[in-house]
């Protein structure tokens, strides 16, 4: 019966060092989640940007096609707002071997100049 007893009497639980074990799993477990939130949340910014971009792009080149003009060979500078946030866009128009057609490209970048996207399309003489 005193081996019982003397049982009882010890104190249960954590020591120090599994604690600080423990605290210190969760601390990177946590660490990690953060760092995969972050990408994520760049991830969704770098798409909306994209799509964005892609609109403004879309647009510009859609408004050469409403225009029926034979567009001239060189570049133009536009800029758009799409969903609050602006945008730089050049046109790059080039020949192409057949003098009916010109290839028209939309080069997008973000408001600090950072390339997007590029679009192209081709048109003809009306």
């Amino acid at each position: 019966m005193m081996r019982t007893l003397r049982r009882r009497d010890r104190a249960t639980g954590f020591t120090l060092v599994e604690v600080l074990v423990a605290v210190a799993v969760v601390a990177i477990t946590l660490a990690a989640g953060l760092k995969a939130a972050g990408a994520l949340t760049d991830n969704a910014q770098r798409l909306t940007d994209i799509v964005n971009a892609q609109w403004c792009a879309d647009n510009a080149l859609t408004n050469l096609r409403l225009a029926k003009q034979f567009p001239g060979v060189g570049d133009t500078d536009f800029s758009c707002n799409e969903m609050g946030r602006d945008y730089q866009g050049r046109l790059v128009t080039r020949p192409t071997p057949n003098p009916n057609f010109r290839r028209v490209d939309a080069v997008m970048s973000d408001a600090n100049g950072a390339p997007l996207l590029t679009l192209s399309t081709v048109l003809g003489r009306y």
